[in-house]
């Protein structure tokens, strides 16, 4: 069904929810339908009453988490579900013919959380939590806020208008409008998608802020030489590689980096597949939520941006899901991230925005990333003044000759590719190979940080059966049966008394005493180390994405290590006991530890930055098991 030239007014004043959706650079997709609002994903309805597939578009919130047991503000903001009782579409040309351009004003205009008290909270998250080993990185966010005279629907309408007309390389354009709320976005990332069974995510990190004038390849190069910023995406990558494994068969394969270049900012983005038979609803859920607007690790990062957010986030880092249905019965999924999104309710305009702070963030530097994205929003919408090479970028009327981008440039195409020099070809590769399995069990014991999904999946690789339990249900007594237990890795201070703590030592020592094969990661490293005399120390600088070679065993091992604690020895020693140590020569830090029936390493063999962790993984299983 084509609409007819006024489909777009007539929506409007019809009062009927409805979204637009600008996914191909060719058409704008028009759905309507009723809305209703569920409690959990589950309930998500992608069956009528008689049991037929229908299509439903479902705008998810922050809180949402709650269903994984994770904290946030929660204010309720419901999961909303648009029923599509039609789907049409109109050219790009069409719709902009129909959609209105007057200038939408804005009054009161500001961000809710001054610079300077931005930049203090960015210090005490650095301090506070990376610095005490609550995780690797975190993203706080400000809101940008404003009063709005006009009719919601009709700013609304401006401004996708403005989206479409003046920023480019979104994954998503759209507008959502459903009783007292407008969201109009325009949206760079995937967060994740199904399609036949083929999962992909696609983690972007990495803000580069045009100058003016334009980007040019000299000034992304110094952007994509940055430290901080090639360990800022390499450590989104690591978390949704996390969520791959979880829900994917295969475990994911990433192929990039790619530049996403948009017409204020330029991203780095890497993108991950798998192959996964689970309920889309599932696979959203395991998901959520993205790393790039939450955190690593993912329940840590909830507890924190709860400790030092004011406000709750609405549906800001939410995405919104478009379930379509397939000729099987069963459901394709398409969700990008709720970010470059401005929300009009009850007359105020509000642009959340976030930083994602690491062990390098500079306080001020992350201000000015906040005002660089809202900025790219506002002005997308013609909120604030355009810039003029991005406006001409933009000219419709210019000959529809491909523009060249910078990715094009040999030079920066060579400067991505060799980011891939030092990431594990276990992750890059597609993983044949695989040990057929061997009969031998093992149970991973999450101390909640979902690294164990990916050192389950490389398990099975090596032809273990593989069980994940949390800590929460790890029985010491009933893991006697076991051929191998891998005590996991976890945020915070070995040394504190809290239950987790208390159960992961449960688990090492129980284990330990026991002569039964254990393998220790991280803070199981960490705690397996006290057990055995070893002195822990909080490190002068937490290494929290770091990638390093080290000896292990006569053996160099490049590795990627998450941790703020480190178990120390006296410089030049190798045994302790009847306990092997591997150590730096100079400070002391132990980097992995053999014994008896036991073995441990520091560094997260799973992670993206481990070029040697499946072969490392391997020889320290074996001697658990010889």
């Amino acid at each position: 069904m084509i609409p007819s030239p006024a489909h777009l007014d007539e929506l409007r004043r019809s009062g009927r929810p409805f979204a637009l959706i600008a996914r191909d650079g060719v058409t704008v997709e028009v759905l309507t339908g009723d809305v209703v609002d569920v409690a959990l994903l589950a309930d998500i309805p992608l069956t009528d009453a008689e049991g037929d597939a229908r299509e439903v578009l479902a705008l998810v919130p922050f809180r949402q988490v709650v269903e994984r047991g994770f904290e946030c503000h929660d204010d309720r903001a419901p999961l909303r579900c648009l029923i599509v009782d039609a789907h049409t579409r109109l050219s790009l040309a069409d719709a902009l013919a129909e959609l209105p351009s007057a200038h939408i004003p804005l009054q009161g205009a500001g961000f809710d959380i001054a610079d300077e008290e931005y930049a203090a909270i960015v210090r005490r998250v650095i301090a506070d939590e990376i610095g005490r080993g609550e995780g690797a990185n975190f993203v706080i966010r400000r809101d940008f806020r404003a009063s709005v005279d006009e009719d919601p629907v009709t700013a609304g309408l401006t401004w996708f208008r403005a989206l479409l007309e003046h920023e480019r390389g979104a994954y998503w354009t759209f507008l959502i409008v459903t009783d007292g709320h407008v969201a109009v976005g325009a949206s760079p990332e995937a967060h994740v998608s199904t399609q036949a069974g083929v999962v992909t995510m696609n983690p972007i990190s990495g803000t580069f802020r045009h100058p003016a004038g334009g980007a040019t390849a000299a000034t992304l190069t110094e952007f994509l030489s940055s430290t901080k910023e090639t360990e800022e995406l390499f450590m989104v990558v690591d978390e949704e590689l996390k969520m791959m494994s979880a829900v994917c068969s295969d475990g994911g394969r990433i192929t990039g980096p790619h530049l996403k270049e948009m017409s204020r900012l330029t991203h780095t983005e890497y993108m991950l597949r798998g192959l996964s038979a689970k309920d889309p609803r599932d696979i959203l859920r395991e998901t959520m939520f993205a790393p790039t607007v939450t955190g690593s690790p993912m329940q840590n990062a909830c507890t924190v941006i709860r400790r030092h957010e004011r406000a709750p986030r609405g549906y800001y880092s939410g995405v919104a899901a478009l379930f379509t249905p397939r000729a099987d019965g069963t459901h394709d999924l398409d969700a990008p991230i709720l970010i470059r999104t401005a929300y009009l309710t009850d007359g105020t305009l509000r642009v959340p925005v976030g930083a994602t702070l690491v062990r390098h963030s500079d306080p001020d530097g992350e201000v000015s990333e906040t005002h660089g994205k809202a900025a790219g929003v506002l002005g997308a919408i013609g909120a604030v003044p355009r810039d003029a090479v991005a406006e001409a970028a933009m000219d419709l009327d210019a000959p529809t000759v491909p523009a060249p981008t910078l990715a094009d440039d040999p030079a920066i195409a060579e400067l991505l590719a060799s980011r891939n020099a030092r990431l594990a070809a276990f992750w890059l590769n597609p993983q044949s190979g695989r040990i057929e399995p061997t009969g031998r069990t093992a149970v991973v014991v999450d101390a909640e940080d979902r690294f164990t999904t990916m050192l389950a999946h490389q398990l099975r690789h090596l032809g273990f059966a593989v069980t994940i339990t949390p800590w929460t249900e790890a029985d010491p007594r009933q893991l006697d049966d076991v051929d191998l237990v891998v005590a996991g890795p976890g945020p915070g201070d070995p040394r504190d008394e809290s239950p987790r703590m208390a159960a992961m030592r449960s688990v090492v020592h129980t284990r330990l005493a026991s002569g039964r094969p254990l393998l220790a990661v991280c803070l199981s490293h960490q705690i397996l180390a006290e057990r055995l005399g070893i002195g822990l120390a909080p490190l002068a600088a937490p290494h929290q994405g770091l990638q390093k070679t080290v000896d292990v065993f006569g053996t160099p091992a490049s590795i990627g290590f998450y941790n703020t604690f480190t178990a120390r020895v006296p410089a030049g020693t190798d045994t302790i006991g009847r306990t092997e140590v591997s150590a730096d020569p100079i400070s002391g830090d132990v980097y992995a530890l053999r014994g008896p029936g036991y073995a441990s390493v520091q560094g997260h063999l799973e992670s993206i930055l481990s070029r040697d962790g499946l072969t490392t993984l391997d020889r320290l299983v074996a001697h658990a098991l010889s």
